[in-house]
């Protein structure tokens, strides 16, 4: 997922003749929901329906991290977020990131209660303040398969 508070999005195509990318996810019959609803521009997380505990949760796990319920299901969230911490990136030799540095990556709090790893995009980083509000946006990264999103806000 890719965050940002600002501005419009910046879209990564995918590298000629078939490259290896390290930013693309690979769904299995678990994740596919996820990776769907992100091409349809949608943000998923698992949310506990055990009694008494009803966490959210990110990454998708097919159980409960909180109370090891196997009563879990997706939902969708709202989408926003606030910041906890942030680095910017000078250097990353995987593709296709190396052609983006410097980029920001960061780690975001969800209204829903889970914190996940994103991008920020379209901000300063001098403009970046811990607790800040941020929204999702995705961003459509290839045309190999539908799954190939990411979002920004």
């Amino acid at each position: 997922m890719v965050t940002r508070r600002c501005g419009g999005g910046v879209p990564v195509t995918a590298g000629a003749g078939g490259a290896v990318r390290f930013d693309l996810p690979e769904a299995d019959d678990f994740t596919r929901p996820y990776w769907d609803a992100a091409a349809e521009g949608r943000l998923l997380l698992r949310r506990c329906r055990a009694e008494g505990c009803g966490a959210a949760h990110h990454y998708p796990r097919e159980f409960c991290p909180y109370c090891w319920s196997e009563d879990v299901g997706w939902e969708r969230a709202t989408g926003r977020a606030t910041l906890y911490t942030w680095s910017v990136v000078h250097r990353n030799d995987l593709p296709p990131f190396g052609g983006r540095v410097p980029y920001i990556a960061a780690v975001v709090d969800l209204a829903e209660g889970p914190r996940m790893m994103t991008e920020i995009t379209d901000c300063a980083e001098s403009e970046l303040r811990i607790g800040m509000p941020l929204v999702v946006h995705f961003r459509e990264v290839g045309a190999e398969s539908a799954a190939n999103v990411v979002g920004t806000a």
